[in-house]
């Protein structure tokens, strides 16, 4: 793996590195019915992942009280944390950036989870050290907002035009667009292939080995 258009990788964290896109949604679905909201689809819950938290909320329970978001807040969290030590990486993930990092890549995350949510799972998977830096929904502005990669190109010294910004949602793939980034999509996470095709990123995945094999040739 050479590089070739790219020196700076941004990774998306839920439904891209790890597989926890049902578990997600499934939270959000169970926060709701203990606050007597109306149960948001499937659909509409796997929409808002990636999306800083309280913004998730503002758009999966449209009629709730501000004054209740953070109520509703901490429901979400305590159905995520009942299982979330079993939540795994996508298979390929690890051997994935292992392979980026020893050819040179600079790799980073913009993720919609907590700071205390990235670093826990960071620790748990053992990943902390292959990242050269990350942004969390809770410091900066929410996807699609371009301010994590602006963020991240500068804390780096990174030009965005050799930046690309790979992830599951559409939000990921505004915010690439946004910032003046290349997008990659991955079709196994949150959001439908059809939906990431329609941002006209420069490859969408089916699955891991899919994107590993993209960027061994095309990055």
């Amino acid at each position: 793996m050479a590089r070739q258009q790219f020196d700076l990788i941004v990774f998306d964290w839920d439904g891209t590195l790890m597989d926890s896109t049902a578990h997600i949604a499934h939270s959000i679905q169970a926060a709701c019915h203990d606050l007597g909201l109306p149960r948001p689809s499937d659909e509409a819950a796997r929409y808002v992942i990636g999306l800083g938290l309280r913004d998730a909320l503002q758009v999966t329970a449209p009629t709730l009280d501000p004054s209740d978001y953070p109520r509703l807040a901490e429901r979400y969290r305590f159905h995520y944390l009942l299982d979330d030590q079993r939540i795994e990486l996508f298979a390929g993930v690890r051997e994935l950036l292992a392979e980026l990092r020893d050819t040179g890549y600079l790799l980073a995350i913009a993720t919609g989870k907590s700071r205390v949510g990235l670093n826990r799972v960071l620790d748990q998977t053992r990943l902390m050290s292959l990242f050269d830096a990350t942004r969390c929904a809770d410091e900066t502005f929410s996807k699609p907002h371009p301010a994590m990669l602006h963020e991240l190109s500068r804390e780096l010294g990174q030009d965005l035009v050799r930046t690309v910004m790979i992830g599951d949602t559409t939000h990921d793939l505004q915010m690439a667009a946004s910032a003046g980034a290349a997008g990659i999509g991955v079709a196994y996470g949150a959001h439908a292939a059809d939906a990431l095709a329609a941002l006209e990123p420069r490859f969408v995945a089916n699955d891991v080995p899919a994107l590993a094999a993209w960027l061994r040739e095309h990055a």
